[in-house]
């Protein structure tokens, strides 16, 4: 029978745990935000009306997973956060203090996911992939992938394409059309939902890339907004080049 001093050494006060719960919490956090996924915060309308980051409007918070691309690459139509490459990183500037000890604490919390990164991440819909040609427009005003006719219900706000008066042969021409571009291998070439006010890989051609996204870059894929909930829903990634 244990005595009563035994069970009394057994009852830890709450405080002397508290250190301990906040390790292990932290702990998980880390490896969360590491290997499974993250929340991000839309900052522009490059991606309306899918996704909210317009000016007085609640920018969406949207949760990112990193799971899928752990067993392979992106595919057209999925919607993605990337971190940019040099010629997307002009306008960014570092949402880091000047304060070398804020900074240093706003870099750990940033590795806990309570800080946002350092780094100009963006939110696009993958288009086309390595090896794959990707141009506009056909007699439609639509976007080409190896010479056929994307599917993309989800546009909503795009230059005007009218046959014959403004398209890609007319002067001027539709803000629609680009060049063929072929995909380097283990690149991506992403544009916006919002065609008509995305700086997307149309914006970026003329880079050594040719405008497109390494998928080494590729952070994860959206799949849920989670904030305001009155935006609460799943992130669509249709097979635009079906058929």
């Amino acid at each position: 029978m244990r005595s009563v001093s035994a069970k009394t050494e057994q009852k830890r006060p709450f405080w002397r745990e508290l250190p301990m719960l906040i390790v292990v919490a932290l702990l998980l956090t880390f490896l969360l935000q590491t290997f499974i996924g993250r929340v991000y915060l839309i900052p522009s309308e490059s991606m309306e009306p899918t996704l909210h980051g317009c000016a007085g409007c609640t920018g969406d918070r949207i949760v990112v997973e990193k799971i899928s691309y752990s067993f392979g690459d992106p595919k057209p139509g999925d919607v993605i956060v990337f971190h940019g490459p040099p010629s997307w990183n002009g306008d960014y500037r570092s949402i880091r203090s000047d304060n070398p000890v804020i900074r240093t604490l706003q870099n750990v919390g940033s590795i806990f996911g309570v800080v946002p990164p350092d780094e100009n991440d963006l939110v696009k819909r993958v288009i086309a992939t390595g090896g794959q040609t990707v141009q506009c427009c056909d007699e439609q005003g639509r976007v080409q992938v190896d010479g056929k006719s994307l599917n993309e219900p989800y546009i909503e706000f795009d230059f005007p394409f009218v046959p014959g008066a403004q398209d890609c042969t007319t002067t001027p021409r539709s803000g629609r059309c680009f060049a063929p571009v072929k995909v380097p291998d283990g690149n991506l070439w992403m544009m916006g939902d919002n065609r008509s006010n995305s700086a997307d890989s149309r914006y970026h051609g003329g880079d050594e890339l040719q405008g497109t996204v390494p998928v080494d870059n590729v952070r994860g894929k959206a799949v849920l907004i989670v904030l305001p909930p009155g935006r609460w829903g799943t992130v669509g990634s249709p097979d635009i080049q079906s058929g």
